[in-house]
């Protein structure tokens, strides 16, 4: 009943569709998806196929999986006690009757409480309808054999229902009831008649029955539908959300970018201010040159402006180059 481990014998299949059924409904339908080409890929075609056709679970039948593979011990004493509560109804003892169906209504409490622990603590919170129908799984496994027989293979599709009271008279095993003298026989014209509603009543029954497995195949593909849906909302929202992070880095880029521009734009004003400042340059040593050749006296003093002139001159053309490289 737990999850299948290494080296436990059980097949790559039973595997797959065991980890499939312990998997939350909302994401049911990916996973099936990534185990079935997983097993594609593996060689296992026959095996993508089948779990491919796996139905995804309703809620309450989810949580009653994931409490048989969450509290195996626990599950197997409650398979115990549902074959002894039916064993108890066949052989008719009163006594074991009463003492296991109270068992049964305490067991059942818990282990709906615990099945809906078990989901909480995956993330799914059950609801009280929920809840109710895995307790009604719960009681269909005490009091049906076959209904046990499906829950212990950890793969329920739907939550189980219960029969209205356990069986005294439908198997080998039972004790027939005491039955009243049987009533004479029918005039013959009368069992055609019978027969006839008979048959009718078996038809509508068998047509009754095809109607309910329809119904439950569309309720599965509606549920599949909605599940497709609900991976295609999760993927929009993913979506949105990689749109807003590469919206926050384009508007990072872009004050980047304008920070960027706002330092060319302060280079360019700093190379025109070097340009004025080697034009200025140029011109006084220009006047100096007039100044020298008009004033002797003042020769040695000009020579110096001069001088400085030139130096400044090339700082001021290096600090121009310097910052025509920068600007390119």
């Amino acid at each position: 009943m737990g999850e299948a481990g290494k080296g436990d014998g059980r097949s790559p299949l039973d595997t797959a569709l065991d980890e499939l059924y312990g998997t939350p409904p909302s994401a049911f339908v990916t996973r099936r998806t990534l185990l079935a080409a997983a097993a594609k890929a593996d060689g296992r075609p026959d095996d993508a196929r089948r779990i491919r056709a796996a139905r995804r679970p309703t809620l309450a039948a989810w949580a009653a999986n994931l409490l048989l593979r969450a509290e195996p011990e626990e599950s197997r004493g409650f398979l115990e006690l549902g074959r002894a509560l039916r064993e108890a109804y066949r052989s008719l003892d009163a006594t074991a009757i009463g003492e296991l169906s109270e068992q049964r209504r305490r067991i059942v409490a818990a282990l709906t409480r615990q099945a809906a622990q078990h989901a909480r603590d995956a993330g799914q919170q059950l609801s009280d309808a929920v809840r109710q129908d895995v307790e009604a799984t719960l009681r269909a496994v005490l009091t049906d054999a076959q209904a046990a027989d499906q829950w212990a293979t950890g793969r329920l599709e739907t939550a189980l229902t219960p029969p209205s009271d356990f069986p005294t008279d439908t198997t080998p095993e039972a004790r027939p009831p005491r039955q009243p003298p049987a009533p004479p026989p029918p005039p013959p014209a009368r069992s055609s008649h019978k027969d006839e509603l008979a048959e009718r009543r078996r038809q509508r029954q068998e047509r009754l029955e095809q109607a309910r497995r329809a119904a439950e195949e569309a309720q599965r593909r509606l549920d599949d539908r909605r599940a497709d849906h609900q991976d295609a909302d999760t993927a929009l929202q993913r979506a949105v959300d990689d749109q807003d992070r590469a919206r926050h880095q384009r508007d990072g880029a872009q004050r980047q970018s304008a920070a960027a521009e706002e330092q060319l734009r302060q280079a360019q004003e700093a190379h025109r201010a070097a340009q004025e400042q080697l034009n200025e340059a140029q011109e006084e040593l220009r006047h100096a040159e007039r100044e020298r050749r008009e004033a002797e006296r003042r020769a040695h003093t000009t020579a110096e402006a001069v001088t400085r002139a030139e130096r400044e001159a090339r700082e001021a053309a290096q600090q121009l180059k310097r910052l025509t490289r920068r600007g390119g």
